[in-house]
């Protein structure tokens, strides 16, 4: 029988309901990997006590007939998602031994379809950062190497923490916030699947804040159909969240499978960067010409606002993170450094409790959306916004969908591009635009690069046609046949 671990979450519930092993056996197997696989830093809190009684009650629901959606099926909830009675820090000094005395929606949705938490994932302070290394926790370590090289490797960020739990099999499936490509990029360095959805698909209620005009949750999982069942339990419209969007939800893993006769996949122009590795070019051609075998159409199609993209976020999501971080003064919850006044207080809690990268972008916020410069800044970068949004509209008249790359460049090593913050925010370049655009992306593994790294291709499609995504992503899914494990987990499979 197929290790419990290498398991797809499609395939572990018909086990489950064919009565193969149990709840219990699957969820042990995993705390037993996640476990083995300390050394990753995959979690900031583990939750194996609480995910090992919750597997039992799953365990008599399924004895009894009465399974839910999910049920028993582990999984890694971001440090950003609010968990009643566990710690929330969003990787953050500030809210170390923080228990929030409510549930976020998304955790909240899919712990009522039966999903089991194993741990707090790991992830860059804030959310904020390409490769989880900004973490007050230290940083996550990628299960990949490369060939003939022993250097760690990052996961990419901010998500990392649930990317490699996901990729190391010590999760079934993950959940992540996509701000600038927090999903996608992880993904793609992982070798895993990730989706974000189209902004206001999923809740932001009870996730911790980092720019609320640009954060979303979505799942991570080992492919397509997984991703789909995740994000059938996390999406839906939320009164608690003024920008969730009351659309209902299909079903998105009936979307699996469908032809792409007829399809018509954008090829964007102006996403040839300077810089990318040539390998991802290659496989970006070789992408398009997989999605040209399965019976698309192959449209090329111009954004031109796209070389701007990268400059409006770095102002718009700073000023939001600026004012969205005020709220961390050491006086409601979270850390406290005593000061001699009210003013030292605050300003001594937060000299104590925010780490370097969240300080560099509060300033800039703060820089950005002072008196003098908010229109010379802000308000410009607002308005580039609206033009990204017009692009992509304006692609969609041509074509249902579009095909990128998902990052630049395969993983890199710990401490190879973090001596500049503006090198590390070139990791988002090809992600950020549909961030900007509120559009949906997912991030599918492709292949490997010659060094032996998983590299990602992603799809951009039309505002909440998740589904359309979802079929295209199957198909080129289908078509690349990726199979590769990483070379640093225990119990790899054969």
């Amino acid at each position: 029988m197929t290790k419990l671990t290498d398991l797809t979450i499609a395939g572990a519930l018909a086990g489950l309901k064919k009565k193969d092993f149990t709840a219990i056996e699957l969820v042990d197997a995993h705390i037993k990997a996640a476990e083995d696989a300390r050394h990753l830093n995959c979690f900031i809190t583990e939750t194996f006590d609480a995910a090992r009684a919750q597997a039992k009650e799953s365990h008599d629901r399924y004895t009894k007939g009465a399974s839910l959606p999910l049920d028993g099926i582990p999984i890694a909830m971001k440090d950003l998602f609010c968990t009643e009675g566990v710690q929330t820090t969003a990787a953050s000094a500030i809210l170390k031994g923080f228990k929030p005395p409510y549930e976020s929606t998304v955790s909240g949705k899919m712990k009522a379809d039966g999903t089991i938490t194993i741990g707090k994932a790991n992830l860059d302070e804030f959310a904020m950062g390409s490769s989880n290394t900004t973490s007050h926790y230290g940083n996550v370590i990628n299960p990949w190497k490369r060939i003939g090289d022993n250097k760690d490797l990052v996961p990419g960020g901010s998500s990392g923490g649930s990317a490699a739990a996901v990729a190391a099999r010590i999760s079934m499936g993950a959940t992540g916030t996509d701000t600038g490509g927090s999903i996608r990029q992880p993904a793609a360095f992982c070798g895993i699947a990730g989706i974000k959805p189209t902004y206001g698909r999923c809740s932001r209620f009870g996730i911790v804040a980092f720019a609320s005009s640009l954060d979303q949750p979505g799942p991570f999982a080992r492919n397509t159909e997984d991703c789909a069942l995740l994000l059938q339990s996390m999406a839906g419209y939320d009164p608690k969240d003024s920008t969730s969007v009351n659309k209902a939800v299909p079903d998105y893993a009936k979307a699996i499978g469908g032809s792409l006769k007829g399809l018509r996949v954008g090829v964007p122009k102006e996403y040839r960067v300077e810089g990318t590795s040539p390998e991802i070019l290659q496989l970006w051609e070789k992408g398009v010409q997989m999605m040209k075998d399965a019976g698309a159409e192959i449209v090329e199609v111009s954004l031109p606002h796209t070389k701007y993209a990268l400059h409006a976020y770095y102002v718009v999501a700073p000023a939001e993170c600026s004012s969205n971080l005020a709220r961390y003064d050491g006086v409601r919850f979270g850390a406290r450094v005593e000061g001699e006044n009210l003013t030292d207080t605050y300003e001594k809690t937060r000299q104590a409790g925010f780490g370097a990268e969240v300080r560099r972008r509060i300033l800039i916020g703060t820089y950005v959306l002072s008196a003098g410069y908010y229109d010379a800044y802000y308000n410009k970068a607002r308005r580039v916004r609206k033009l990204i949004w017009n692009d992509f509209i304006e692609a969609y008249k041509k074509c249902d969908i579009l095909l990128t790359p998902t990052a630049p460049t395969p993983a890199f090593a710990i401490g190879e591009n973090t001596s500049d913050p503006v090198t590390m925010y070139l990791n988002d370049v090809f992600t950020i635009p549909a961030s900007m655009a509120g559009m949906p992306g997912m991030s599918i593994p492709v292949g490997l690069s010659s060094d032996g790294l998983p590299l990602g291709l992603q799809l951009i499609g039309k505002p909440f046609d998740e589904e359309t995504m979802f079929r295209a992503a199957f198909a080129l899914e289908q078509a690349a046949k990726f199979t590769a494990v990483p070379q640093n987990i225990v119990g790899k499979a054969a």
